[in-house]
């Protein structure tokens, strides 16, 4: 079944924000909460960037919707057995209803405590042991871990949720994808790429759950929309694996400049008309992904929220 959801962008919006969106996500009839884990922001025009898992405490005492983390890097800044006990106490608070979504991560937010950053291998076989390691420490039985990456000695978590927490992986290269399919429970990426759903689903993922996060600028003037897109969100417009190595939100903000506000254009829907905020999310859905969650750029969230519950999601019904 086809899901939309609302994204809440842990880089641009401070706590409360985030809560008064996700309220006003359910009223308006979006099906899921993704919610993003950094610690810095991408470029400082963003400008916030709370810690996650407050938020998800907070989000649980105010919403009965899914969440899910897109995406927890749970292999250097924060070990995954810190990483598992947090996911299991957001599933209990939400009652089962979170998903721990995780990837490789970016040394924007994973170089801070002064780690080396890993090749992309070396990052992928990391991830592979945590979600192992995190798996295991999620049976509630105590557990000592010798392996290639990460030592734990006699842990148990005693809070733990009735089932055990889904973990669903990110993928945004054929190799992310296969490795997806063969350990995760779900996968996540931002494109509509019908070829990196098929490799998921090729390499084990079968009919398990996609996900996909997008975003739109909605605002009455069309050019504001995409100034505003621009000023914040052109990093998403940089090549290559710009996005992994770079390690200070001003590094983002300097190659910033050499994005054309047509290019953010050509993936971010600015202005008020509803059938073309539909259409993009559309992409998503005719690549096979079963779940789009959307992230309101602009500053108008009366507006967005009001037309989309009205104009948009029927449309996609």
């Amino acid at each position: 079944m086809t899901k939309i959801g609302y994204f809440l962008s842990c880089e641009q919006f401070g706590p409360a924000e985030l809560i008064d969106q996700a309220k006003r996500a359910e009223a308006a009839g979006f099906d899921a909460l993704w919610i993003s884990d950094h610690f810095h922001p991408w470029n400082d025009e963003q400008g916030q960037s709370p810690f996650v898992w407050g938020v998800i405490g907070a989000l649980s005492q105010v919403t009965r919707l899914p969440v899910t983390t897109a995406v927890t890097c749970p292999t250097i800044r924060i070990h995954p057995a810190i990483i598992a006990h947090a996911a299991a106490t957001a599933a209990v608070q939400l009652d089962g209803r979170f998903i721990l979504g995780v990837g490789s991560g970016e040394a924007l937010n994973e170089h801070v405590l002064g780690d080396r950053w890993p090749s992309v291998g070396v990052r992928q076989q990391m991830l592979e042991e945590a979600i192992e390691l995190i798996r295991l420490l999620h049976k509630g039985d105590e557990i000592s871990h010798h392996g290639k990456y990460y030592e734990v000695q006699e842990a148990r978590i005693y809070t733990c949720p009735e089932k055990p927490v889904p973990i669903y992986v990110s993928g945004f290269g054929p190799q992310g994808a296969q490795l997806a399919g063969r350990i995760g429970d779900g996968y996540c990426l931002a494109m509509p790429e019908i070829e990196l759903v098929q490799a998921f689903r090729d390499a084990g993922g079968g009919n398990k759950p996609v996900q996909a996060g997008t975003k739109v600028s909605w605002d009455r003037d069309p050019d504001t929309a995409l100034k505003v897109a621009h000023r914040l969100w052109a990093n998403e417009g940089l090549p290559g694996q710009t996005a992994q190595i770079l390690p200070r939100p001003k590094d983002f903000a300097e190659l910033m400049t050499l994005v054309p506000p047509d290019t953010v254009a050509e993936s971010v829907t600015c202005g008020p008309d509803a059938d073309k905020h539909a259409a993009q999310l559309r992409q998503y859905l005719d690549a096979g992904i079963d779940e789009v969650y959307v992230q309101q750029i602009g500053p108008d969230m009366d507006g967005f929220f009001s037309a989309w519950e009205r104009e948009v999601l029927p449309q996609l019904d």
